[in-house]
């Protein structure tokens, strides 16, 4: 059973995992039915056409979403929290003058006051064809609880999380939320701060990657359960299987080797499955199976620990730093996906810090920002936590490769000629020579086989 099946009539094809997923006609697709020839939506690459069309289908999915929700019933349940001190919820309405200051990607807010001057808020998920199954979305909003609530006990400055639901007929709300503490600022613009505000806000993210490196676990996966703070399976879509029996999450695993061979291997069994990289399977998966044979060299090459791992944001681009006037930070948010890692990946530098332009064209030094974040470490007298980021480029370039979407064609070209060059394998040849040497590399690979026939079935027809 894939994650989803095709929504065009009549078919029971896997639906390809984002590619084939709509926001415009809110559909799954197979990877027959998400062509022009049956799918009719325009591509983003056509802005005039699709850029109207995104805009009505947001609006759509929102209002549909706010009809949902029960605001009398959140009032209540916020003020029950609060020993009955009132609260009031506005009156919820789509305007797209507004809207990315209640909604991100992937969640919409809902600001609750109460009368003696505290705020909350209430944070939705959002639904459209990019989101996941409801077991899946209410398995990473519970580890998205379960790591605020451990967060509260460190000094890492996140939200307090004063109560969650998930959909149900329930709950009386209509939607699951999590309730929270509305945190004060806004996010971290790092294109727009100077470099005095740069390096004001990685002192303070320093002392936060500090104070994360004195909770050490022992299995590597996302937190699961709010009320003791297990390491469970890891909670994201592209981690995840489906089966006859249902939703197959991936971990925890002890295995430095497991952790990263086993997305690897999913992703492998995935494109054989018809389920991602469609339109470019073959490619697709040369590059994973290289991937999955660099495993060892990566670990052997890589800045390790005993066998102990940290929790890790799993989307670290800088937008997830709140900041005041002062660029003193306030919160950090968003730590659905979060998980634990090994320490290289844990206390590398944050995405947000890669010089992005020499790290897109394969060059693998370290950026201004991200030496002065390792001098940061050590000055603070924590030369480990620095090595981490110096020695931390080849976690980069693996990181990015596995799963990366090929449909940023040049983008990706850069990235694995860096890895390449970082690992020292295959480097001095560009991608057509790489590809020629990795078809005869894997001739005997099964997998690579079958694709290979598919392809010269649909070329000749047949």
């Amino acid at each position: 059973m894939p994650m989803w099946t095709c929504d065009f009539a009549n078919c029971q094809k896997p639906a390809v995992r984002n590619l084939g997923d709509c926001i415009l006609c809110n559909r799954h697709l197979c990877s027959e039915h998400l062509q022009d020839d049956f799918h009719g939506c325009p591509k983003w690459e056509d802005a005039d056409r699709y850029d109207p069309a995104a805009r009505a289908a947001e609006a759509e999915e929102l209002v549909e979403l706010i009809k949902k929700v029960n605001t009398p019933a959140l009032a209540a349940r916020a003020s029950h929290l609060r020993g009955g001190i009132p609260c009031s919820v506005p009156e919820l309405h789509y305007d797209r003058a507004t809207r990315s200051s209640v909604m991100g990607g992937m969640n919409y807010h809902i600001d609750i006051s109460f009368h003696d001057g505290i705020q909350w808020i209430a944070r939705v998920r959002r639904f459209n064809a990019t989101s996941p199954p409801s077991t899946l979305r209410d398995y990473i909003i519970q580890s998205e609880v379960a790591t605020l609530k451990f967060l509260e006990q460190t000094n890492v400055p996140t939200p307090k999380v004063f109560d969650f639901a998930l959909d149900s007929v329930d709950n009386p709300v209509g939607v699951g939320y999590i309730l929270m503490e509305k945190l004060q600022g806004k996010s971290l613009r790092w294109s727009a701060a100077t470099q005095d505000q740069r390096r004001t806000v990685m002192e303070q993210l320093a002392d936060v990657f500090i104070e994360l490196s004195k909770y050490p676990f022992d299995l590597l996966g996302s937190l699961h359960c709010p009320d003791n703070f297990y390491v469970g399976s890891f909670a994201r879509e592209s981690l995840t299987d489906f089966a006859a029996s249902g939703m197959r999450t991936m971990g925890p695993f002890k295995s430095l080797k497991e952790y990263h061979e086993s997305p690897i291997r999913l992703i492998l069994d995935l494109i054989l499955r018809q389920e991602i990289y469609s339109e470019q399977a073959v490619d697709a998966y040369l590059i994973h199976r290289f991937l999955l044979d660099l495993v060892p060299i990566v670990l052997s090459q890589s800045v390790q620990d005993d066998q102990r791992y940290y929790l890790k944001h799993a989307d670290d681009k800088g937008d997830h730093i709140m900041v005041d006037e002062d660029f003193n930070i306030t919160g950090i948010i968003d730590w659905e996906w979060a998980h634990t890692a090994p320490p290289a990946q844990a206390f590398n530098s944050p995405i947000g810090l890669l010089p992005v332009g020499e790290f897109y064209q394969g060059k693998n030094n370290l950026g201004n920002n991200e030496v002065t974040f390792a001098h940061i470490l050590e000055e603070k007298g924590i030369p480990t936590l620095a090595r981490y980021v110096w020695k931390g480029r080849l976690q980069h370039r693996f990181s990015f490769c596995c799963g990366y979407d090929l449909t940023d064609w040049d983008g990706f070209l850069g990235l694995f000629q860096g890895l390449r060059e970082a690992i020292k394998v295959d480097h001095s040849v560009d991608w057509d020579g790489w590809k020629s040497t990795a078809l005869h590399r894997y001739r005997e690979d099964t997998g690579l086989q079958l694709l290979l026939q598919r392809k010269g079935n649909l070329a000749s027809g047949s």
